[in-house]
């Protein structure tokens, strides 16, 4: 049972419940740009524009958003080099490299499985 330091530190943290922390930090993770920012970082430190490249269809300002976010969970680590001009480069924790780890698990289950979704979403549509 794990337990969060705070005003209530000997409360176990349970995401089901309305206000614990682990739930916002279970939507940055799980959510379609965390997810793929910590897929995508999992294959190696990258700076923002290749990152940008690689997760493709991700907005600037949503990247942008999303790297602050998994940042400040402590999943992600930002380095600024003083260089002109600047370079910024994105890695991934330990912490990070492990819920990344978790992740790709699901994407590969996912992208092994899909003829089944397709199929399944084929015959839900066809009945409807």
């Amino acid at each position: 049972m794990t337990t969060h330091d705070g005003p209530d530190e000997h409360l176990p943290f349970d995401v089901f419940a309305r206000n614990c922390p682990a739930r916002d930090t279970l939507g940055h993770v799980t959510g379609r740009w965390g997810s793929l920012t910590l897929g995508a970082l999992r294959e190696d430190t990258l700076r923002f524009n290749e990152l940008r490249r690689r997760v493709e269809g991700v907005s600037e300002k949503m990247l942008a958003q999303t790297l602050q976010a998994l940042e400040r969970d402590g999943l992600v680590h930002r380095e600024a080099q003083q260089t002109n001009p600047p370079r910024v480069d994105y890695r991934l924790t330990p912490l990070g490299r492990e819920a990344a780890e978790r992740l790709l698990s699901l994407i590969e289950l996912l992208e092994e499985r899909m003829p089944e979704v397709l199929a399944a979403q084929e015959r839900y549509d066809a009945g409807r």
